[in-house]
């Protein structure tokens, strides 16, 4: 009977034991009630830009003393927004004409306020998720020319461009010359002109073409760090074809409610990118080879946003 005792009484503390490990554990994993911060997350896609913006979150949280963990790197951004709904991570840098045409699947607009007012509506009415504060970089696609050509053929416009197609050749990435958002895209608004040629090649290799002289018009995106480098000159959107591509910070809902500080922290980033600085900072890891986290601790001591002993 004593022997039955005892079991028993082993088993109800063993069993007291198993629910206050479990409650630390939930504890621990998750955000506490009262606002207090639990590690914060911040992920990325997979391309220089996104690794700068991911390394710039992250160190002006910790330095609003919020514990991070770094995930970049994770994918393009069906595996980074899927990591975001899913609460693998809890924030990272999206653009607002990608959150408009890949995850959203609504139409085109060249209007960035109403952009911006969309992905931020139908994000917290989908998916729970809160856009903070758009940087005024605009990382949309654009084509651009060495400032000499362009000056010589006196082109500033895509519209310039297109009415002196014939003599022009275009390089950039093998999907640009197919794609609906391409170069179908630009002739359908732009007039069906008929370009001299098409230079498909590696997305990599697509200025060192054009400054080599291989082409005349490249493929670009409007934060490329080649632009400001090689001082190219990026041709007017004058049909308003492309749609903004302004970047900012999304968060899940939940995560923001428990520690608003998140908001300052980051806010305070947006108004510095602005497309010269991101171009800048850009070839600084792709044309000098420096680290993302150097550029990004750099730019934000320059800024005042860090201290340079921090």
């Amino acid at each position: 009977m004593k022997a039955t005792r005892r079991s028993l009484l082993l088993t109800c503390l063993a069993a007291v034991v198993a629910l206050l490990v479990i409650a630390c554990n939930t504890t621990s994993s998750q955000s506490p009630a009262d606002g207090a911060t639990a590690t914060i997350r911040v992920g990325s896609k997979d391309f220089t830009e996104q690794f700068i913006l991911g390394e710039m979150y992250a160190l002006a949280l910790e330095n609003a003393d919020i514990q991070v963990e770094r995930k970049l790197n994770l994918g393009g951004t069906p595996v980074a927004q899927a990591a975001l709904t899913s609460g693998e991570i809890d924030l990272y840098p999206e653009y607002t004409g990608t959150g408009l045409l890949t995850v959203l699947k609504l139409p085109a607009s060249s209007d960035r306020q109403a952009v911006y007012e969309t992905v931020v509506t139908e994000y917290e009415r989908q998916f729970e998720l809160t856009w903070l504060d758009p940087s005024p970089m605009n990382n949309t696609q654009a084509l651009a020319m060495t400032r000499a050509k362009a000056e010589a053929m006196n082109i500033t416009t895509i519209s310039d461009m297109a009415a002196q197609a014939s003599d022009l050749v275009l390089i950039g990435p093998p999907e640009f010359e197919v794609r609906e958002d391409g170069l179908p895209g630009i002739q359908a608004a732009y007039g069906n002109f008929t370009l001299k040629d098409y230079k498909a090649v590696d997305s990599g290799l697509r200025y060192k073409g054009l400054v080599d002289g291989e082409a005349d018009v490249v493929v670009a995106f409007g934060t490329d760090g080649e632009i400001s480098a090689f001082d190219l000159v990026l041709l007017e959107d004058d049909q308003q074809l492309f749609p903004p591509y302004q970047v900012a910070p999304v968060v899940r809902q939940d995560v923001l409610e428990a520690n608003p500080a998140i908001a300052d922290a980051l806010n305070a980033i947006a108004p510095l990118l602005t497309d010269e600085v991101m171009q800048t900072l850009n070839y600084e890891v792709s044309g000098n080879q420096r680290e993302p986290s150097d550029v990004a601790r750099d730019f934000l001591v320059s800024q005042g946003i860090l201290a340079a002993d921090s």
